[in-house]
Parts: C-alpha cells; structure tokens; sequence
C-alpha cells in the first residue's frame, strides 16, 4: 500500500474515532440530563415511568444486537426478558418479615405448600439472584441457539421456532399456580436490603441504577459492534454462506451473541420488575415480543442509539395515546409502525444519518456523498482506487 493510501486510511481511521467520540459524548450528555435534570422535571409518577421505559431500552439493544448487526429476528425475547424479572422476584419476594406467621412466600402458603422448593432456596442469596438475572437467561439463550443454528436454521424459519419458546414458556409459567403463582405472577415486594422497595428513595435509586446499567449495555454493544468481531457479525448478517467459505464457523459466533442478547434482555427484565411490582407470564406472550421488534424498527436498525430512542418514543407515545384514547390507541401504534416501514425503512436514526443529511446539505449546498451498507465511502482500498486507478 502506498503512502497516500496509508495517510488516507489514517485519515478515515480519525474520522471513525471522531463519529465515535461525538456519539458517546451525545450519550453521556443525554445519560447526565436523565439522571439529574429529569428527576427534577418530571413528577415522581412520570419519573418511574421514564425508568421502566429506560429498563425497556435495554433489551432494545440486545434485539438490535442480533437483529441489526447479525440479521436473527428473534420473536421470543420476551422468554429471556421475564426469566429475569422472575429471578429478581423470587428472591424479593424471600424477604420475610420475622415476624411473618409463615416463612413462605404468601401465595405458597394459599396452594397449600408447606415446603420451600429447592429451587427457591438459592434465592435467599442476592449475590446468587444478582448473577441468575443475567446468567439463566444466557444459558437458556444459548441452549436454544446452538440447537437452532447447528442444523443452520435461519430466517423464517428462526422466527418461528423463536416464537414457539414462547408459547412454551407461557405455558408453563402459567400453569405452575403452587411454584410461580400460575397466572398471577409475583407481585407485593415488600423490602430489599431492609429498605422498602416501593419507597420514593428506592425508585429513585432504581432509576439512577437503571441508568447506568443501560450506559454499560450501550458500551457493551458498540464495543462489539464496532471492531473485528462487529464486522464479522454484519457479514454473517449479509452472506452467512460467505463467510463460511472464508474458513469462520458463524454457528459459533451466533450463539454466543445470541446468548449475549438474552443476558441483556434479562437485565431489562430485572429492572423493569422492580420498578413494575410485578412480573408475570403475560410478560412472555408474542405480542410484546413483538413490540420489542418494533422498538429497534422505529429507532433504526443497527444503529444502537436508534434502539434506546425506538424503546423510548414508542412506549411514551403507547402511555399518552393510551390515556387520551383508550379505546383506538392501538391503531396508533401499528400506524406508526406502517409508517416506518413504508416512509423510513431505516428508522429515525438511519433517516438522520442518511436521508436527514443529504438533506441539509443540499440545504446548505455542500458536497452530498454517497452511502452503500457497509458504506464503500469509508473503505481505503476503494478511495485508493478512485484516486489513482481511476485518474
């Protein structure tokens, strides 16, 4: 490669750490305001809702994650995302009072349970539950990909069988009334660490945590998004075929992003349970699944930060919509979502990103460039080629 070419993929390399910097930089900004400014803003009401919306955001970015980067459009996000929040509830839900007439979780005790199960009694731990909010969902995650992807199912046909996990999983939860409280889910989580946990002080401390939690998911995801192995994913996602000839075996890299997506869905899960009350099966049904989807389609597939706004702006839109109009208010939802689809297929973010700046440079009447995905404009081979082949 010769000394211009190495000077321009240095000055691309530069332009990339830039594009880098300002996006982190716009997303601590906007972490700092919500943590801060918002609290002081809003009412305790809007607040908490902001929070589980914040909690919503996070297994945004693992479906984006798998969807965007990796092309698997998974439907059953929901199984992972209440494997969590079940987790969590479980040991919540162990915090006894002493002076409690029974040592077991109320609903037991109404089924005629006499007995802790086994399974429960880990959860007396919260450094165990602490782990089992993400590592359970991973490991069942994982479990399910390796099936899926050793026989290379894919497409459809993923979604699908993603799909069926949950009706699986409903099913179950549903009907284990003396284990999990059947229908009902778990619910009147009294304290946590002695302090009450639907107090405002521990909202609010949920709220700054789930904050933070989301920062160090979003870091997570750009960081494996944004080096060799980001790379590699978009080009499962482009020509899985391909990439096996290349000698990379994707079965094993689709698991383990996979697994990673689920981990971050049961996060989510926690999150939201804590600042909810409560976690039930219906957590696990298709439709909110597919709202999950929907989220990471309105803010911009691949894009990260189009995840976080997608989870945001939709479920606002569901709260106020809901309340104004809550009879027709779901014809709004999927009136968005057809709005995306057929007007900005590649989201809000994506349009920003592309459409939204040929446009105000066509405004300002600057140079437009060209876009390709993977953009060619930020490869250094070609620009080589432009410049001097080309001539």
């Amino acid at each position: 490669m010769t000394a211009q070419a190495t000077a321009d993929r240095q000055g691309i390399d530069w332009a990339r750490r830039r594009s880098l910097l300002i996006e982190v930089a716009i997303v601590l900004a906007v972490a700092l305001s919500l943590m801060f400014i918002a609290p002081v803003i809003l009412s305790s009401f809007y607040t908490n809702l902001l929070g589980r919306f914040l909690a919503l955001a996070i297994v945004a970015l693992g479906i984006d994650l798998i969807w965007g980067f990796t092309g698997m459009l998974s439907l059953g996000h929901g199984v992972f995302f209440t494997l969590g929040g079940y987790a969590l509830a479980m040991h919540l839900k162990l915090q006894i009072p002493p002076t409690a007439s029974t040592k077991l979780p109320e609903f037991m005790s109404l089924y005629g349970v006499t007995e802790l199960p086994w399974f429960w009694q880990p959860f007396y731990s919260f450094p165990f539950a602490a782990l089992a909010v993400f590592v359970i969902p991973a490991i069942v995650g994982a479990i399910l990909g390796y099936l899926i992807f050793r026989n290379r199912i894919r497409g459809v046909y993923f979604s699908i069988l993603t799909q069926a996990t949950t009706i699986i999983f409903f099913n179950f939860f549903n009907g284990q009334q003396k284990l999990f409280n059947g229908t009902n889910g778990l619910t009147d989580f009294k304290t946590l660490f002695g302090a009450q946990v639907s107090s405002s002080n521990s909202q609010r401390t949920f709220y700054i945590l789930t904050i933070l939690i989301l920062i160090l998911a979003y870091a997570l995801c750009r960081w494996l998004t944004s080096g060799r192995f980001g790379r590699l994913l978009v080009a499962i996602r482009d020509d899985e075929s391909r990439v096996r000839f290349s000698g990379y075996n994707p079965t094993g890299y689709k698991v383990l992003i996979f697994a990673i997506s689920a981990a971050l869905a049961g996060i989510a899960g926690a999150m939201f349970t804590i600042q909810t009350g409560i976690i039930s099966p219906n957590s696990m049904n298709i439709a909110f699944s597919i709202e999950m989807v929907i989220w990471v389609a309105v803010g911009g597939r691949a894009t990260l930060v189009g995840a976080i706004l997608g989870a945001i702006v939709v479920n606002f839109a569901r709260s106020l919509l809901s309340e104004k109009f809550p009879e027709i208010w779901l014809f709004f939802q999927g009136g968005l979502f057809l709005f995306v689809v057929l007007l900005l297929p590649n989201g809000i973010v994506g349009w920003i990103r592309r459409e939204g700046v040929d446009l105000f440079q066509s405004l300002t009447g600057t140079r437009k460039r060209s876009f390709t995905y993977p953009s060619l404009e930020e490869d250094p081979e070609v620009e080589y080629e432009r410049k001097n082949i080309g001539d």
